[in-house]
Order: C-alpha cells, then sequence, then structure tokens
C-alpha cells in the first residue's frame, strides 16, 4: 500500500503539460479545487471528467499510475460514504432497524466521493508533472507581492517544496521498517484494530528518528553551502510566459465560466 501513494511525487515525462510554466499550473490547480466546490448537481461533473481527462492525457503519465493514488484513501472514502449515506435525514428507502438510508443521504454521499476523488487526482497532476525545482520558483514568485507584508516567500516555498520532496523519501523508509520489522514477527495487516495499533509504534518511533536526522543532516548541509535564505539569491533558470501558457490561461477561464454557469443552468 505504501508504494501506492503518489501524492507528493514527480513523474519525469516530455509533454505539454511538463514543459507549462509552473506559475500557471499552481494557479490552474487552485481554480479546479475552487470549481469543485462550485458544482452542487451531478452534470457538470461530465464537464470536469473531460477537463481531467484532457490534462491527464497532454500530461502522458499513465492513468494507471494516477489512479492507484486513490488506493490507500478507499477507506477515508468509503467512510465519507456510509456517514453521508446513513446520517443524512431525508425520504427513507431503506430501513432495518436502527439503520435508514435516505434518498437525500445516498446522493450526498456520492456526490462527495466523486469530490473527493477529482480533488485527489487534480491535485497529484500538479506535484507529478511539476519537477520539485520548478514548484518552489513558481511558489516563491507567486508569494513576492506578499514579501510587502512580511510574508517570507522564499522560506515558505522552500519549506513547501522540501516537504513535498520528502514525501516519497518517508514512503520509501517507511516501506524498509516495515518489512524489517515483519521479518520479526510483527503484523501490519491483521484485523484487530488494537493489535495493529500497537504494532504501529516499532514503526513510528524508527521513522521519526530517521526523519529528524534527515532533517539535521539537511540543515548542516545547506549551512555549509552558506544558505541564508532568499535575500539577493538569483537564478540560473528564469521563467518567462510563453504562448502556450496564455493559452493553458484561457482554457482554464473557459472551464471556470462553464462551471459556474452551470450553477444555472442545472
Amino acid at each position: 500500500m505504501i508504494k501506492d501513494i503518489t501524492i507528493g511525487q514527480y513523474y519525469p515525462c516530455e509533454s505539454l503539460l511538463h514543459r507549462l510554466d509552473p506559475r500557471v499550473k499552481i494557479i490552474s490547480t487552485f481554480a479546479f479545487m475552487a470549481s469543485l466546490f462550485v458544482i452542487d448537481s451531478f452534470i457538470p461533473y461530465i464537464a470536469v471528467f473531460v477537463f481531467l481527462g484532457l490534462a491527464i492525457g497532454l500530461s502522458k503519465i499513465p492513468p494507471g499510475y494516477i489512479l492507484k493514488g486513490l488506493k490507500p484513501l478507499l477507506p477515508l472514502l468509503l467512510l465519507t460514504l456510509v456517514i453521508n449515506v446513513f446520517l443524512t435525514p431525508g425520504r427513507i428507502i431503506w430501513e432495518a432497524g436502527i439503520f435508514k438510508i435516505s434518498e437525500e443521504g445516498t446522493r450526498q454521499g456520492l456526490f462527495m466521493v466523486i469530490r473527493l476523488m477529482l480533488l485527489i487526482v487534480g491535485t497529484s497532476l500538479l506535484t507529478l508533472a511539476t519537477s520539485p525545482i520548478q514548484l518552489t520558483d513558481g511558489i516563491e514568485i507567486l508569494l513576492n507581492p506578499f514579501k510587502k507584508i512580511g510574508v517570507p516567500a522564499h522560506e515558505l516555498a522552500m519549506m513547501m517544496t522540501i516537504a513535498l520532496r520528502f514525501i516519497p523519501t518517508l514512503l520509501d523508509e517507511t516501506d524498509k521498517i516495515m518489512k524489517a520489522q515483519m521479518a520479526r514477527g510483527a503484523d501490519f495487516e491483521g484485523k484487530n484494530l488494537v493489535s495493529r495499533a500497537k504494532n504501529m509504534i516499532p514503526l513510528l518511533v524508527p521513522l521519526f528518528i530517521s526523519a529528524f536526522r534527515r532533517a539535521d543532516e539537511l540543515a548542516m548541509a545547506m549551512e555549509a553551502r552558506c544558505y541564508r535564505g532568499g535575500e539577493n539569491r538569483t537564478r540560473m533558470k528564469q521563467l518567462v510566459m510563453e504562448k502556450r501558457d496564455y493559452v493553458a490561461y484561457a482554457f482554464m477561464g473557459v472551464y471556470i465560466a462553464f462551471i459556474v454557469a452551470s450553477r444555472w443552468i442545472w
């Protein structure tokens, strides 16, 4: 299951989506996330599926690789569906003792699950199609206007990028520790939740120690290279908006306009 987590990983590939300016991808991702919360019926989801399918096609990333990121989150999706189905009041369509399923609950549950799945897949595309260096540059430039009110743009961008960069490393470390503990008889897949929770302790302790050790080594390496934050720093490659970036903005604008208009159409 650890290997199925794709959040924060970069998928190197030569595609139009990879070549887009990181600022375009960051802003488009936030706009896409906002659009999902504007939708209030099932029909506009067709447009979202088409838009997301087109983006995945342009990224040249295998759809199976993107969708496997949903696998570790299946318990959360199932819990969301169950809570909405059984706890949302409305017209009862099935009843057995204290358990009742309402028509409104079923609709709300499916609606929330689809929204979460689209949210996860859409945000995963940003990190899969953007290298950590591009992501840092994009975030820092977008946060630059907030420097006037004291926001440490460079430091925030660096922190976010380091956090994303180390997700795959920590996942690999977790996988190695799990295999070592399983070789010693630990059970991480049993049905007894209490036993599984106890077995997580020998997994979490070495994982925390490893994470702190890596953070200390990284800090020492940055200090050894005289890193002093973003003051007077220059870049080897400057971000320049090209024609394809403006086309992407226009396409995103059409999509957002359609989603907003759908609230009055359906």
